[in-house]
């Protein structure tokens, strides 16, 4: 009777699951796909555009957070025309306070945040490549955007979200949404690069491991769309870390190239270590750039942002460093460290 316990039975058909079905199905699936699959990039196709709907809505449903308020005629007018004026773009390169930035803007009451929506993440290589019209992108983005409101039934509210693949689609971005606000968070390439390189997505040792990213590519280091051509080779055969510091200079790249073509009131740069050494200045600037003038909304604004603030995630790459890792990294991005003054 013991074993038919209901915390006693969970926990037996986990550990049968983990040990003996999981790997089980793995060996299946390879054998029924093909380890070549393993590393191609999923294709946005109509016939496979019922799964990105589907991973883009349930994506943004585990990351949203909620807004406790009642139902109104406004909200329900616009479901059927959902809000897109001014909507806010947040990026900068990945583990550069992109995250962090995000949630504190979702504690603002007047907007509806979502992190990294799916179909918009994926498509951003087919915009930076020219591969579709951008009269149909645009609706494509336009739709989107006005679905991942109306789930929430928010349609009401002022979009954000974040993406740091948007860095490679600002004037894009800036055509289809003239009155956008974009906000640029930049962090030392260095500190950037030895916490990405802790992650899966870029790892030597995930190739081939089958898993992807919600944007479509697999995990480890398979060359991106934006890696230069010549040098596809050794992007794929570097270290992680060289490889991550790679990154953070080609997100830079075109995050400033693009920001070049928007209008200096629509466009805000933010450091990250300026963010968390002095939140509560850094917050009341950003809210005067985004217009928010409610007392109690900045006040919101500002506690969560000081709370959550750590000012020991500076100056890691330090301790964590060889010399010799340092000066790979000062020799791929060297300039763009001198001039940001890091």
């Amino acid at each position: 009777m013991n074993f038919l316990h209901g915390g006693i039975l969970k926990k037996f058909m986990k550990n049968l699951w983990k040990t003996n079905l999981k790997p089980a199905l793995r060996t299946v699936k390879a054998k029924l796909i093909g380890e070549a699959w393993k590393d191609q990039i999923r294709p946005i196709e109509w016939y496979n555009l019922p799964f990105w709907i589907q991973y883009t809505f349930s994506e943004d449903w585990q990351h949203y957070k909620p807004k406790d308020r009642p139902l109104s005629a406004e909200r329900l007018k616009r479901f059927i025309f959902p809000n897109l004026e001014k909507p806010i773009f947040i990026f900068g390169s990945p583990r550069s306070g992109t995250t962090f930035l995000g949630n504190c803007i979702a504690e603002i009451p007047e907007i509806s945040y979502h992190f990294e929506p799916v179909l918009t993440k994926a498509a951003a290589r087919y915009i930076y490549t020219n591969q579709w019209d951008k009269n149909q992108a645009k609706a494509f983005y336009k739709r989107v955007y006005s679905w991942l409101l109306r789930i929430h039934l928010n349609g009401d509210l002022r979009l954000a979200e974040k993406t740091p693949r948007n860095c490679f689609v600002l004037p894009f971005l800036y055509e289809t949404f003239p009155d956008a606000r974009f906000i640029h968070i930049i962090r030392d390439g260095r500190d950037a690069s030895i916490s990405l390189a802790k992650r899966p997505w870029y790892r030597n040792d995930m190739r081939g491991s089958g898993a992807k990213d919600p944007g479509g590519y697999p995990f480890g280091p398979i060359a991106r769309f934006w890696v230069e051509p010549d040098r596809i080779e050794e992007f794929e055969t570097t270290n992680d870390v060289h490889r991550c510091m790679w990154l953070w200079r080609r997100y830079l790249e075109e995050a400033s190239a693009g920001a070049a073509q928007l209008p200096t009131d629509q466009y805000y740069e933010l450091r990250y270590e300026d963010l968390v050494t002095n939140p509560q200045e850094e917050s009341e600037r950003l809210l005067d750039f985004l217009e928010i003038k409610n007392t109690e909304s900045r006040s919101k604004f500002c506690e969560f942002v000081t709370k959550k603030a750590k000012a020991d995630s500076m100056g890691g790459w330090q301790a964590e460093l060889s010399e010799e890792q340092v000066q790979q990294l000062e020799k791929e991005a060297g300039n763009w460290l001198s001039k940001l003054g890091y």
